[in-house]
């Protein structure tokens, strides 16, 4: 494994992504990056990376921040409880660090939200602690070089390639160290379709590479097939403003907000009665059509309606409602709802 260590810092010398968390790579830029580029692309990232740091530009003004303003910051990043993390470490930052980021490893594991991965980050590039940042790309990359078939997603295998890296992290040049086997990953030693070996600085000692058949690593016991669930979205207008529920404080898309909708797909006269129970006189109903949205254990198959009201029920009257602009501007919706309020302001709800 020693013998990776100069290739792959020429390699990264010359290839390193320009990325906008790497021109000023202080600990809340660090910090904020590694968390938002967790489970989403580096292209989707940045926009909200730059956006983000313009409403939050500190750790001050993120702790501080309305829960509202912090989800509609995130919407579309998914994975809401990474924000809420977020927000929980910087008051963390504030009341026990004195508004100062932890230097320490250790003490950067304390915080909500922060694992090994993002601790290693935020010490080594912003630092220039000699601790690795194992992701993705360190497994995949490090069991092609070795063809190891262990099982990836098993702790114990996770802590010995851990520990293997960690006894190579260059003393002066960890951060770089650390963003050279993200890079290597991204561009070369790909997830996905074949990797680009002939153009790879660690070829030659690789033994996946070297045997013909690099996509066999890592391996991962197969996924569990998600769950399916029918839904039926109903966008309730009146006079202009359409009707918002909060979601629960826990569980799928906690906290956020959401057109209504049922379990179920409803048919036009299920719709019908279940309006008649509001007490709720329609002037039209229009079919949006279906939707599906996709999330890491369940799928949502949805059913649209949009739903003129001519008079607004009593039992829906102390509810929020809202005009388009202002779900732009100040309420969070998830993308799972993206089809829906599209329909009621095209090309502008982002």
């Amino acid at each position: 494994m020693k013998r990776i260590v100069g290739p792959l810092l020429q390699w990264y010398e010359t290839n390193a992504r320009t990325l906008p968390w790497r021109q000023d790579p202080t600990p809340y830029h660090v910090w904020i990056s590694e968390i938002m580029l967790q489970q989403t692309r580096v292209e989707a990232v940045k926009e909200y990376y730059r956006r983000f740091l313009d409403r939050l530009p500190t750790v001050e003004a993120l702790a501080q921040a309305d829960e509202d303003q912090l989800m509609k910051l995130w919407q579309g990043l998914g994975y809401y409880n990474r924000a809420r993390n977020l927000q929980k470490a910087a008051r963390m930052i504030q009341e026990e660090y004195q508004g100062h980021f932890p230097r320490e490893y250790e003490e950067l594991l304390k915080l909500p939200g922060i694992g090994e991965y993002t601790a290693g980050a935020i010490a080594s590039m912003a630092f220039g602690k000699p601790v690795p940042a194992v992701d993705g790309n360190v497994y995949r990359i490090y069991t092609r070089l070795k063809a190891d078939a262990s099982d990836i997603t098993r702790g114990p295998v996770r802590q010995r390639i851990r520990q293997e890296i960690q006894e190579i992290v260059p003393e002066k040049e960890a951060g770089a160290f650390n963003q050279a086997w993200m890079d290597l990953g991204a561009l070369v030693c790909l997830p996905n379709g074949a990797p680009h070996c002939s153009s790879c600085p660690l070829a030659s000692c690789c033994r996946a590479a070297c045997q013909g058949n690099p996509q066999a690593y890592p391996v991962k016991p197969a996924k569990k097939e998600r769950r399916q669930e029918e839904r039926t979205v109903l966008l309730l207008e009146y006079q202009g403003k359409y009707l918002l529920q909060k979601r629960p404080d826990q569980g799928l898309l906690a906290g956020l907000w959401e057109f209504p909708s049922q379990e179920g797909r409803l048919g036009l006269g299920q719709l019908q009665d279940m309006l008649s129970e509001w007490d709720a006189q329609e002037d039209e109903i229009e079919l949006l059509g279906k939707g599906k949205h996709v999330f890491s254990h369940v799928e949502w198959h949805m059913l649209g309606y949009l739903i003129h009201l001519r008079k607004l029920p009593d039992a829906l009257r102390e509810e929020t409602w809202s005009t388009p602009e202002e779900m732009q501007e100040i309420y969070s919706i998830p993308s799972a709802f993206r089809r829906y309020y599209q329909k009621i302001q095209p090309g502008k709800l982002q």
